[in-house]
């Protein structure tokens, strides 16, 4: 505890401190996904020493806040809130001879929170603390290095080994919260061949953002938790997404190994004019596979461009259902996420696929319109617990997991720039209205919804690097009952968040 609330002070104080010069220019600045973009990076020197000296801190303070409010207050689902305070130094080298490295540290701390008992319930403010440490020691604060790398490049290419953030189709920092998801491996990413961008990865092991160490890459729950050996879903792979019948006992039971690696390997082409290709594969060998294709073509229109866009995603069963089937102390089932099968079509597979289609209209000034829909095979549901939406971009909005067997999703977006109309300096905001049609048969996978999302962000130009953001979720449900009972999933969601960055 002591180094953590040092690490937060030492945090803070440098913060302020850069911030007595904020007429500089940030040296990174947030795009509206959270992510990074470095604005200036380190030089390349002569010596291993100028390596080192010769490296920038990048450091960044944030605070988000929670309020998630049922219509309907269950055993199960109790209104939460959660509260983290912290941020994050990273550290870049300077290049010596194609080398550098990277470090970066960050925290949550929550000063204010729910009573132990209670941490179960929390929702979307679950990525601000660590819900196993809260049961294992009651400690509600966070300090993770979830980046520590080497890197080589050669011209246009980079190599990394270590901690790092990978972002391809499946694999995303999605860093929305306070401390993103990150991995360990080994991964590569070139642009040497003209307008192409290559990637490759092999990673071994995951960190989801409301966990401090790095765990499997799809094996929900252990055996042994570490403080009073019982079982522990929150200690391993426990992403909302994760396939829950992908257990630690149920590999071990199949004769499988619980430890797994992830493979990615993803291409993107802009050759041809206006035509934006790209392709990916992504496995977890032996147990689950996917290849995805996407095109997006712009139509310039006068003053407006015109962009369709269509993914294609085939999920591939790597054996892994066969084997849970013949398991000689019972048959286990792995099509549904949450582990209830009832009205799958083969509950012993994970073949499916994922159709998705978009049409995009921009205008060269201040707004954006877009028309989404998806639907996913009456097959299996997909596996995605690495922070990639399967069906984001199209019809995904916030909290939301549309990628369930037989669901399809229709979505209206709207993008408006205060900023470029010159109404408001510094403002923009989204507004998503989705139509979500769940399987009606299938218990297992929640009642229809209908969604709405509304976010803001205020970027602060009289002290730049400081941003703003508001974020509204309102979700109707429609519950079920009769031959297949479904509760009301209605609720309310309320986001706030400062980052500064400096």
């Amino acid at each position: 505890m002591k180094m953590i609330k040092l690490s937060l002070a030492a945090l803070m104080a440098v913060g302020v401190g850069i911030s007595l010069n904020a007429a500089d220019k940030p040296k990174v600045t947030l795009k509206a996904n959270r992510t990074l973009v470095f604005n200036k990076v380190p030089p390349k020197v002569d010596s291993l020493k100028d390596m080192l000296t010769e490296g920038m801190f990048y450091g960044r303070i944030r605070i988000n806040t929670f309020k998630w409010d049922w219509k309907e207050e269950t055993s199960k689902n109790q209104d939460n809130w959660a509260a983290g305070f912290g941020g994050s130094l990273l550290y870049k080298s300077a290049e010596y001879k194609g080398f550098s490295g990277m470090a970066g540290l960050y925290t949550s701390q929550s000063p204010w929170h729910m009573d132990d008992a209670d941490v179960g319930f929390i929702k979307a403010g679950k990525d601000t603390t660590s819900r196993y440490n809260v049961k294992a020691t009651g400690d509600w604060g966070m300090t993770v290095l979830a980046q520590a790398y080497m890197q080589y490049r050669l011209n246009k290419t980079k190599v990394r080994v270590g901690r790092q953030i990978f972002e391809s189709f499946l694999t995303k920092s999605n860093d929305t919260k306070m401390i993103p998801n990150t991995f360990e491996g080994v991964t590569v990413v070139s642009k040497d061949l003209p307008k192409t961008t290559l990637k490759a990865a092999y990673l071994t092991k995951q960190k989801l953002r409301d966990h401090t160490s790095f765990h499997d890459v799809i094996t929900y729950n252990t055996v042994d938790d570490g403080y009073d050996n019982t079982k522990e879903s929150w200690a391993n792979n426990d992403d909302s997404a994760v396939n829950r019948s992908l257990s630690y006992s149920n590999f071990l039971a199949a004769g499988m190994d619980p430890n797994h690696d992830l493979v990615v390997l993803e291409a993107a082409n802009k050759s041809i004019k206006n035509l934006k290709l790209k392709a990916n594969y992504t496995a977890v060998p032996d147990v689950v596979s996917s290849a995805t294709v996407e095109a997006y073509y712009t139509i310039p229109a006068g003053g407006l461009k015109i962009i369709p866009g269509v993914r294609y995603m085939k999920q591939f069963d790597g054996g892994v259902g066969d084997k849970f089937a013949a398991i000689s102390t019972g048959p286990v089932a792995v099509a549904n996420l949450k582990g209830d099968v009832t009205g799958y079509t083969n509950k012993y597979s994970l073949d499916s696929w994922l159709f998705a289609a978009r049409v995009d209209i921009k205008s060269n000034q201040a707004w954006k319109f877009r028309l989404g829909y998806s639907k996913i095979a009456d097959e299996a549901d997909i596996v995605a617990p690495w922070r990639g939406f399967p069906t984001g971009g199209f019809t995904r909005a916030m909290a939301q997991y549309n990628w369930y067997a037989n669901t399809k999703t229709y979505m209206i977006r709207g993008d408006y720039s205060f900023d470029k109309a010159g109404l408001v300096p510094g403002l923009t905001a989204m507004f998503r209205y989705a139509i979500q049609d769940f399987d009606d048969n299938k218990p297992g996978v929640q009642a229809d919804t209908q969604v709405i999302h509304l976010d803001a962000i205020q970027k602060i130009k009289s002290f730049p690097g400081l941003e703003a953001r508001v974020r509204i979720g309102l979700v109707n449900g429609d519950p079920q009952t009769g031959t297949v009972t479904k509760s009301d999933p209605s609720y309310n969601e309320y986001r706030f968040e400062l980052n500064y960055l400096f």
